[in-house]
């Protein structure tokens, strides 16, 4: 567990939108903490470094409370839809060597061979990993890969120790070639169609002769 998710948490027995208020006003985020049988836990924690810890997806924070340590997995963080600032924290508890089920990110690395785009059809999977190694992402290299190639869930390299839960047949990342928009052909018969106006009216000219 890295040092910078060391993160102190105050008991706090003032509740309602008012108090929150207050709370966040004073640098803190209102968090519950619940799971595995104990009675909820309401804190407050620092905004400021909480808010940098959940820059990464399934964050663990290494809770102090009251010189007592606690794991906690970040399960719902609820935000200001406009100011976008944390209003409250949803947290489980947690224990060392504990498997959890947790959605991971897919990242793509690479380029697919030229003239071919990369469709990102599954921006996760479901896997079970430990809790207290929970990985940021999983990688996908498409380096060079050609028009039809298909990446299913059961294609991708998991990090060590975690298990697949999303279905082995999800298509995660398709290879294709764009629709072609031959541009060209629309002068042409704009033209036509011009070259063709031009003879109508000319023949009736012609007639009046």
């Amino acid at each position: 567990m890295a040092d910078d998710n060391k993160v102190i948490a105050e008991a706090r027995d003032s509740f309602g939108k008012g108090a929150a208020r207050k709370i966040r006003a004073a640098g803190k985020i209102p968090a519950v903490i619940y799971g595995h049988g104990t009675d909820p836990q309401h804190v407050t924690l620092p905004a400021h470094q909480v808010g940098l810890i959940l820059r990464k997806a399934n964050a663990v924070l290494e809770l102090d409370i009251a010189g007592k340590s606690q794991l906690a997995l970040v399960k719902d963080v609820q935000k200001d839809p406009v100011l976008q600032i944390i209003e409250h924290l949803d947290l489980i508890v947690i224990r060392q060597g504990e498997k959890v089920h947790v959605d991971v990110p897919v990242h793509v690395i690479g380029e697919s061979a030229p003239g071919t785009v990369a469709d990102l059809d599954a921006k996760s999977l479901l896997l079970e990993v430990e809790a207290t190694h929970i990985p940021e992402s999983v990688s996908i290299d498409i380096t060079d890969a050609e028009a039809g190639t298909h990446v299913l869930a059961k294609d991708v390299t998991l990090p060590a120790g975690a298990t697949l839960l999303t279905d082995e047949d999800t298509l995660v990342v398709a290879i294709s070639v764009p629709a072609a928009q031959d541009l060209g052909e629309e002068p042409e018969a704009e033209e036509a169609a011009a070259g063709a106006g031009e003879a109508e009216a000319e023949a009736p000219a012609e007639a009046a002769e």
